[in-house]
């Protein structure tokens, strides 16, 4: 992931690939407080059965619920900075990839245990943007401080939430199995994260391939 992220941030060709990292993210974001919200539900129903994660996931939840509301809408005005309407977000069908990473989670909050989110939150909380990214981009690639809201408080914001959510997982009385649902989780989350990065990293400009010569058209190309 550390990898992919790096290729996105290169100089070449920034502009338009800043603007659809805000893009996809908000059809990652916007996903989330629906997440939580279900996962919740789920959590709270399962404690009145006597499931012993069922409160303390539901009372982290309905916290970090809080914490992350507006946030799908921090991403709208940071487009709206970047020169992209609400429109270019909302309009065109999300990334197959999107429906995979936030899919998996609907799917295991409803067939098999809500703990199975927090592998999935540890991963958008532990992988938060370096303290140093907005000033950075804004350098870059000109654009006003208001088009990197998102990543400037994220960057302040994500280490304090990991740091809840280790503590919680650290209290919580997890079985084998939901530790491998946590962590099946947590995998797969990264693993549809970096192929979006990837492909977000091949917006503009691509890199030299060393070695490279010029390529030779063939007899009737220009």
């Amino acid at each position: 992931m550390r990898a992919s992220t790096a290729a996105l941030w290169r100089p070449e060709g920034l502009l338009p690939r800043y603007r659809a990292y805000l893009y996809a993210m908000h059809t990652v974001i916007r996903a989330s407080v629906p997440l939580m919200e279900r996962a919740a539900e789920r959590a709270e129903s399962l404690a009145r059965r006597g499931d012993p994660l069922g409160a303390p996931l539901a009372a982290y939840l309905a916290g970090h619920i809080r914490e992350e509301a507006e946030h799908d809408t921090w991403l709208l005005e940071d487009l709206t900075a970047a020169g992209s309407g609400p429109r270019a977000a909302l309009e065109p069908v999300p990334s197959p990839l999107v429906a995979s990473l936030a899919g998996a989670q609907y799917y295991w909050i409803e067939h098999h245990h809500p703990v199975a989110l927090l592998g999935y939150i540890a991963v958008l909380e532990g992988h938060a943007p370096a303290a140093g990214l907005a000033p950075r981009l804004a350098r870059a690639t000109g654009l006003p401080a208001p088009a990197f809201r998102t990543v400037h408080e994220h960057a302040r914001l994500d280490d304090g939430h990991a740091g809840e959510l280790y503590a919680l997982l650290d209290r919580l009385p997890l079985s084998r199995g939901q530790e491998t649902a946590v962590a099946v989780s947590a995998l797969h989350t990264t693993d549809a994260l970096t192929q979006l990065f990837v492909r977000l990293g091949r917006t503009g400009p691509a890199p030299p391939v060393r070695g490279a010569g010029r390529s030779v058209p063939r007899e009737g190309q220009t």
